[in-house]
């Protein structure tokens, strides 16, 4: 459900081609100027014309009707477009924030927090601004810092060196529970570890290899043994909480229904050698899984599923890397199998990045790769335009089938969000698509 911030109200046309803006009175930016119609076409046109989800979507025109109107017009129905507006990457900025080639110069924005030192690319320092529109803040500053190295968080969390630590180990979850001046935070994210296939490789190309890998797997063990959250398990991309792409009638029983992995594996001519490994015309079945450690678990489990795979005969090397590697080796057409933790709310709709993940033109850098459906890109190009929630159900429910039944991605586990909280700080809340802290919500007990 779309929420008004900025925009205070909208209308769509009757023929859904056009979205009228209804701006909200008396909003500064944090260089003092007034935000207007002026400043919000300039900012949205910018980010049209760079890399994003705006970039891609139908729209012909942003335009200030007046002071306080923005009338956005689209060369077909896209019921995205509220979604995509409410997108990071698709922020207001005063007019002064730009240069002349669209460069942001300064973050003058319009939150209850304003820019108060910058070094990139680990510190950020805010403090709150007096003339923010909503809930004024009564943290006076706010510092965030990065830290790739999960133990460092951890230290960080236990010493309070850091009221909020987000993205712990799961290993270190249970000390951290025991501490008196911390609670621990679990929260379900629309972010699913998954294991991007090259469909095109030869091992792979047979949708029943790919049913074998997913069988293979004992998702259980890694939710409950290495994720430490029980029940987390997934045989689909999308959580429950997002009901339209996730089918109520698939379960791990319905997956073992396919067959077992070594008797699949059998039906496409691989059998084990006298080391019990499978080759087929003398040629070993190897794969090459990559990840990356910004997120720790990823490894962990990425040696697990090496360890399963393994156990059926399936040579299998894991590679730490960068995650750029992913979408370069997509690119290239050098990898095998990737693990990664997708996030399926990078857009509040998950059409979004179904579309990018899943499009006409054979998957994603983060998606499908070297495999296409023609039935699940004409849904999706479909759902774009369809506002009646019972016919976007079921198409949704029909793609939804289809990737289940093609495996092109396999999920392993839905993701969780651990979060540490120093019980000096008050008011913490979640939010699960990641688009705001609500810092101007929280205060420290006296």
């Amino acid at each position: 459900m779309l929420l008004p911030a900025l925009a205070k109200s909208w209308q769509v046309s009757d023929d859904a081609k056009t979205w009228t803006f209804e701006l909200r009175d008396k909003v500064y930016f944090h260089d003092g100027s007034l935000m207007d119609a002026d400043a919000v076409v300039n900012s949205l046109r910018i980010a049209q014309g760079k890399h994003g989800a705006l970039r891609t979507a139908p729209v012909t025109s942003i335009e200030a009707v007046d002071e306080s109107t923005v009338a956005i017009t689209l060369s077909r129905p896209y019921i995205l477009l509220g979604a995509v507006l409410a997108n990071y990457a698709n922020s207001v900025l005063s007019l002064d924030a730009y240069g002349k080639n669209g460069d942001v110069l300064a973050l003058s924005g319009t939150g209850p927090y304003q820019l108060y030192q910058f070094s990139p690319p680990h510190k950020l320092v805010v403090d709150k601004f007096e003339d923010y529109w909503g809930k004024k803040a009564s943290i006076p500053y706010a510092s965030y810092l990065t830290g790739h190295r999960a133990e460092s968080r951890v230290l960080q969390a236990r010493s309070g060196q850091a009221d909020i630590v987000f993205g712990l180990d799961p290993a270190s979850l249970p000390s951290l529970k025991r501490l008196p001046n911390l609670e621990v935070h679990s929260n379900p994210i629309p972010r699913t570890i998954v294991l991007k296939l090259n469909s095109g490789h030869p091992f792979m190309k047979d949708v029943n290899a790919r049913k074998a890998l997913s069988l293979a797997i004992n998702r259980q063990g890694i939710a409950k043994g290495i994720l430490r959250v029980p029940g987390s398990e997934a045989d689909q991309l999308l959580p429950t909480s997002m009901s339209n792409w996730h089918l109520a009638n698939v379960t791990s029983k319905t997956e073992a229904e396919a067959g077992t992995p070594e008797s699949l594996l059998a039906s496409l001519g691989w059998k084990k050698n006298s080391n019990g490994m499978l080759e087929r015309e003398g040629v070993p079945f190897h794969l090459t899984i990559i990840t990356y450690a910004d997120r720790p678990e990823l490894t962990t489990v990425a040696t697990a599923i090496q360890a399963q795979w393994q156990a059926i005969g399936i040579d299998t090397k894991v590679e730490v890397t960068n995650s750029s590697a992913i979408p370069m080796g997509h690119q290239d057409g050098s990898l095998d199998v990737a693990l990664i933790a997708r996030n399926y709310g990078f857009i509040a709709d998950p059409l979004g990045v179904m579309l990018s993940d899943f499009g006409s033109n054979g998957g994603g850098d983060w998606g499908a790769m070297n495999w296409n459906n023609e039935k699940l890109s004409a849904d999706l190009m479909t759902l774009e335009e369809t506002s009646d929630p019972v016919k976007y159900n079921k198409m949704a429910q029909h793609s939804a089938q289809i990737i289940y039944d093609e495996r092109p991605m396999i999920p392993v586990s839905s993701y969780v969000q651990q979060t540490s909280v120093n019980k000096r700080v008050k008011g913490f809340r979640f939010d699960p698509f990641e688009r705001s802290f609500y810092l101007n919500e929280m205060e420290f007990v006296k």
